[in-house]
């Protein structure tokens, strides 16, 4: 018991300076910073691959067509059946707005896995110009969004430049849970990450990317049968030597309410994703889960001494992870509507372990319905 006292006791504390680290690194990046240059507006073609709505859709989707913008743009929408809701929705905005250089595109006999990748591939044709923009259907933006998102190109080193999402409408108490990872963890693991190397892969809410870019590595054709499509295209296009920059706008992303169940496999898909893409960084990555480690050398402790000490520590741990995460979540998300409770701090750390132990133990993954095996590569082949 002394020895496993001593071995939590090193994981914990080694677990709470990471979750310092993690921290030091988002106090650092300007967050929610707008940076915008008149004179720099060149011309953007926007491809939104839809499928299905729900009843936040047509709200987000509009953010698009109003945005304040002097460079040209181009908007297409893309759906693979003509009767999908989503057809109606966009028809109705395009009415609404017949100004704005839009059309909704039927991609028909996708070819792929990924379907928003083949959809993608078949809007990559209609594009018109050199800088294209994709974003899934429930990103909603400010309506300057653009202007700041386009500066950082004014680098020709630059050849993609992606940002931060939030979840805006944690609807239930999964969601809310869902909502640490992702407004106070996930976003700061990314700013960790790039204090030991720039940035080599994309976040798939907004990406703004050169056409010459993504020709040289094949178009979105290329990543048809990839899962994490976000993650291949900025790694390929980072390979090929162009910088990938980080806007410090946030966008939102909206959800219809979703049950423990739905969030669960949504999670556990992109813990396997993760898993896949950067093997070894994930298998380290447990040690960074700065409740678990704590917790366990708190058990251990009440065991294995007889003071206080140890298991007042293990308690200061925990205390500091919980207000590490609020911190964070308060400055990525300042609504403080949207910010979960801290009991779910923890909750959250207790089943990012249980994820993690499920990344490894299957390669299957759902996706909107469909069952998928995840290769080794990252590819899907569907299973039958």
């Amino acid at each position: 018991m002394n020895f496993l006292n001593l071995i939590f006791s090193i994981l914990a504390l080694l677990s709470v300076a990471l979750a310092l680290w993690q921290w030091l690194a988002a106090r650092k990046f300007p967050l929610h910073q707008k940076s915008s240059i008149a004179s720099f507006a060149p011309a953007i073609s926007i491809l939104k691959p839809l499928k299905g709505c729900d009843e936040t859709t047509a709200a987000s989707l509009e953010t698009w067509l109003k945005q304040n913008y002097a460079g040209q743009l181009q908007i297409l929408f893309g759906v693979a059946d003509v009767n999908d809701p989503a057809c109606e929705i966009v028809r109705q905005l395009l009415a609404k707005n017949p100004a704005t250089n839009a059309q909704l595109v039927i991609c028909e006999n996708l070819a792929g896995a990924n379907a928003k990748a083949a959809k993608l591939a078949q809007l990559e044709k209609f594009a018109q110009h050199s800088l294209i923009l994709i974003s899934d259907a429930d990103v909603r933006v400010p309506l300057d969004f653009l202007a700041s998102f386009v500066a950082p190109l004014r680098d020709e080193k630059v050849g993609l430049v992606n940002c931060f999402y939030r979840l805006a409408n944690p609807a239930t108490t999964a969601m809310r849970w869902e909502a640490v990872a992702v407004n106070a963890d996930f976003w700061s693991q990314v700013l960790q990450s790039a204090t030991l190397k720039p940035l080599d892969f994309a976040l798939g809410a907004a990406i703004l990317l050169r056409r010459n870019a993504l020709a040289e590595v094949g178009g979105f054709k290329s990543l048809a049968d990839c899962l994490a499509d976000d993650y291949q295209l900025g790694h390929r296009i980072a390979k090929n030597g162009h910088r990938i920059a980080l806007c410090p706008v946030v966008v939102e992303c909206w959800d219809a309410p979703m049950n423990w169940t739905h969030v669960w496999k949504h999670q556990l898909r992109w813990a396997r994703t993760i898993r896949v893409c950067q093997p070894l960084p994930y298998f380290f990555s447990i040690l960074s889960n700065a409740t678990f480690w704590p917790a366990l050398w708190l058990f251990v402790s009440l065991a294995a001494t007889k003071t206080v000490c140890a298991p007042l520590t293990a308690l200061v741990c925990l205390l500091i992870r919980i207000v590490l995460a609020q911190n964070l979540q308060r400055r990525f998300t300042p609504e403080r509507r949207l910010v979960s409770p801290a009991w779910l701090v923890p909750v959250k750390d207790f089943l990012q372990a249980a994820l993690w132990f499920g990344a490894f133990a299957s390669n299957t993954v759902e996706w909107r319905g469909r069952k998928m095996k995840l290769r080794r590569d990252g590819t899907l082949i569907e299973e039958k």
